[in-house]
């Protein structure tokens, strides 16, 4: 069977703008996106009678985790704009728009927003969201 891995070029990130109807804005010069990390709790359900002593589980709370964004960072530019004003804002809709047509939709609150200016090398940030309730892929 031939591959269908593709390369991430051509991945957006949108911060949706909370009116309605909702207009998403287009982080500028993202040169990498981790999508949300889903994971689960593990609950030891245990008890005395566990069949021949081994631990039993159940499944717990479910978390989006986090999203980061690695970027070109450019002082005064409007994404710098927009990503100090996510920084002091309450948990929004985030989308995460695939070349093959697939959106990953979800709320989240940024949490961080960490620029950096090397001596020899261009000027990057990184930004981090937690995820907040049900992310969906679509």
């Amino acid at each position: 069977m031939t591959t269908q891995a593709k390369i991430g070029y051509g991945v957006l990130f949108k911060i949706g703008n909370g009116a309605s109807p909702e207009v998403f804005t287009t982080v500028a010069e993202v040169t990498s996106i981790t999508p949300p990390s889903l994971a689960r709790d593990s609950i030891d359900a245990s008890h005395e009678e566990s069949p021949e002593g081994w631990r039993e589980f159940i499944g717990g709370m479910k978390d989006g985790g986090e999203v980061s964004l690695e970027l070109n960072f450019v002082p005064g530019s409007a994404t710098t704009l927009l990503l100090l004003a996510e920084i002091e804002a309450a948990a929004g809709n985030k989308q995460i728009v695939f070349t093959t047509g697939e959106i990953f939709s979800f709320k989240a609150l940024c949490t961080a927003f960490e620029p950096e200016a090397p001596l020899d090398d261009k000027m990057v940030a990184s930004v981090t969201y937690k995820v907040s309730g049900k992310p969906t892929l679509a």
